[in-house]
């Protein structure tokens, strides 16, 4: 019986010290990259102007700025680390990525498998299409096709709200997304109202015009869960930054308007 009991506070002994570990563990982001001196963060290279690549063939954007900036308030090396909105968070939880700035929107789906920051930009949801097709409303996509990146808030926000009879056709990265309604493969795009003004600047002859606003999805920065240190600390970085009026300058500069009151 002795025996038995030494067993089991033995047992219970164990599972402490290893919810312990497991703890210390999952706090160890911000330890690391002190540390190391180090910090590995995901940026699009797909999506102008938040991410693309320069004649320079270097990432450049304002979620590179960003992510620049947030390494050079740790103090430590920058190493980007290019991602599709397919393998953005999948690379967070891989720990291939410490932080991903991304063009990432939050919503509860994500929420459950990440954490968040506070919003460092702006970004804003359209539905784009030339001006000889006539979309008022949701319910004017039915019977239309429509190009969207898998796994986007986009798709998300399409996949919820369209009538029956959309053809919603999914694209596996940002490029092949624009790419498709430039070559006339879809009638419509759901993109970032940013990325299609860029888009249509670039292709005059599509006639291309803002139709309908999906949603209004400020930017975050992704967080393994648990890393609640980090979390903290780049909270920290961002609020210091709005304050200064840095996030303003970002998204004058990259959005030509200011980053505005972001939510938390």
């Amino acid at each position: 019986m002795k025996t038995t009991k030494r067993r089991l506070l033995g047992l219970a002994a164990g599972l402490a010290l290893a919810a312990i570990a497991g703890t210390a563990q999952a706090q160890s982001a911000l330890d690391n990259v002190m540390k190391s001196r180090h910090v590995k963060i995901a940026i699009p290279t797909d999506f102008p102007p938040y991410g693309f690549v320069g004649v320079d063939m270097q990432p450049q954007g304002l979620d590179v700025d960003m992510a620049g900036y947030i390494a050079a308030r740790l103090g430590v090396k920058l190493e980007l680390v290019p991602v599709t909105s397919a393998n953005r968070i999948a690379y967070l939880q891989s720990r291939k990525a410490d932080l991903v700035i991304s063009t990432l929107g939050k919503n509860p789906e994500r929420e459950k498998v990440i954490d968040f920051s506070a919003a460092y930009s702006p970004f804003f949801q359209g539905i784009f299409a030339p001006r000889s097709i006539a979309v008022a409303s949701l319910q004017d996509l039915a019977g239309k096709s429509i190009a969207v990146t898998r796994g986007a808030i986009e798709d998300q926000e399409l996949t919820r709200l369209a009538p029956a009879g959309t053809d919603i056709r999914r694209f596996e990265d940002n490029n092949a997304t624009v790419s498709a309604f430039v070559s006339r493969q879809t009638q419509l795009i759901a993109t970032g109202v940013s990325v299609a003004e860029t888009l249509m600047q670039r292709n005059p002859q599509l006639g291309a015009e803002y139709k309908l606003l999906l949603k209004d999805s400020p930017n975050y920065i992704g967080i393994a869960k648990g890393e609640d240190a980090l979390r903290a600390k780049v909270n920290e970085i961002i609020a210091q930054a709005k304050a200064a009026g840095e996030l303003d300058k970002l998204a004058q500069k990259w959005l030509k308007r200011p980053a505005g009151n972001l939510p938390q």
